[in-house]
């Protein structure tokens, strides 16, 4: 089957190479039709690594999918051969403390499609997953839209993790990108009023005020803090950090009123931040990490179906598999105004 791989740093590489095999009964064949280009697979591709996990070329990423069952293992019986399905990429253990705590997106043992030493990533033609993992969406969904529940499910748990009770809470939001856009989303489906996005890309700040964003601040070109208490003198109840930048959380940490959250889901490149701790203290702020998901995908594939949510509003390019290296390209240098990449099979 052709599939992509990483070679280099900013190479890539279409080979053959054979067809995985369903080993269990409870694996499912998956053929793929629509793959999403994460941040995280940016960061594999121009940094070779994401903190302690690091490259062994040559290796395929890739993990925001979706696709059609070819294949069934025998005690597989949720879904069947044909039917169109969301690929959650986290394969958690099902018996470690933390799955038996409800935490499986912190399992012990968790192996992440696309992520180096775990599972080779699905930019194939083929991936084989346990069935636990696929959700049908036939007739409900299209390909691009099942592919882009993996995205979404991280601002919905974002948001879940901020629980927010008053639909007047004034939130911002640092970066632009697909989960950035996916929390906007998920906060304008839950009825929060003032949100606000902060991005130094214009072409970015304009998407997200198609999607509803009250408000926009490019940081390149507005003192932040300034421009929140032109707007809110109180300063905000809950600042979303989606950029992984330093320099926003700066200004997070700025423009939240005491008793404000923080919630980091941004991955900064040198897997660390520094604080102000003297105004985080004086605060009093609540800062919360945001690890994946759990327990988010049924409630971003309803949120989809209801029309709730239009998450293909964030995708800006397609391209075929043999274009990888082109879409990989573009987004990392967030060129011809480039938010989502979408690669078709």
């Amino acid at each position: 089957m052709k599939a992509v791989v990483l070679t280099g740093i900013r190479k890539m590489q279409l080979t053959e190479i054979p067809e995985p095999v369903i080993s269990s009964d409870k694996d499912v064949k998956i053929k793929l039709k629509t793959i999403g280009v994460c941040g995280s697979d940016i960061h594999y591709y121009s940094e070779g690594k994401i903190g302690s996990q690091v490259v062994d070329y040559p290796f395929r990423v890739g993990h925001e999918c979706s696709g059609e069952i070819a294949e069934i293992g025998a005690a597989v019986d949720n879904v069947k051969v044909g039917d169109l399905v969301v690929v959650d990429p986290s394969v958690h253990c099902g018996s470690c403390d933390q799955c038996l705590a409800g935490r499986p997106h912190t399992c012990r043992n968790n192996k992440f499609l696309g992520c180096p030493g775990q599972i080779e990533g699905c930019l194939s033609e083929f991936i084989v997953m346990p069935s636990f993992t696929c959700f049908p969406v036939t007739g409900k969904l299209n390909a691009i839209q099942a592919a882009l529940i993996e995205p979404l499910t991280i601002g919905v748990y974002a948001v879940n993790l901020a629980a927010i009770k008053n639909k007047n809470t004034t939130v911002a939001i640092f970066g632009a990108g697909p989960i950035g856009l996916s929390i906007l989303m998920k906060l304008k489906a839950d009825m929060v009023a003032d949100v606000g996005m902060i991005e130094p890309l214009d072409y970015r700040l304009i998407k997200a005020g198609d999607i509803g964003a009250s408000w926009q601040i490019n940081p390149g070109e507005e003192e932040v803090e300034e421009e929140v208490k032109n707007r809110n003198e109180l300063l905000l109840d809950v600042v979303f950090e989606a950029s992984g930048e330093q320099e926003a959380v700066n200004n997070a940490i700025k423009i939240l009123k005491p008793g404000g959250k923080l919630v980091l889901v941004g991955i900064p490149p040198e897997a660390q931040y520094v604080f102000n701790m003297d105004l985080m203290r004086r605060k009093e702020l609540t800062v919360i990490n945001v690890r994946r998901q759990n327990h988010c995908v049924q409630e971003a594939i309803d949120l989809v179906t209801s029309g709730a949510v239009d998450v293909e509003k964030m995708v800006t390019h397609e391209f075929n598999l043999e274009e990888t290296p082109v879409a990989f390209d573009m987004v990392e240098g967030y060129k011809f105004g480039t938010v989502k990449a979408m690669i078709n099979l």
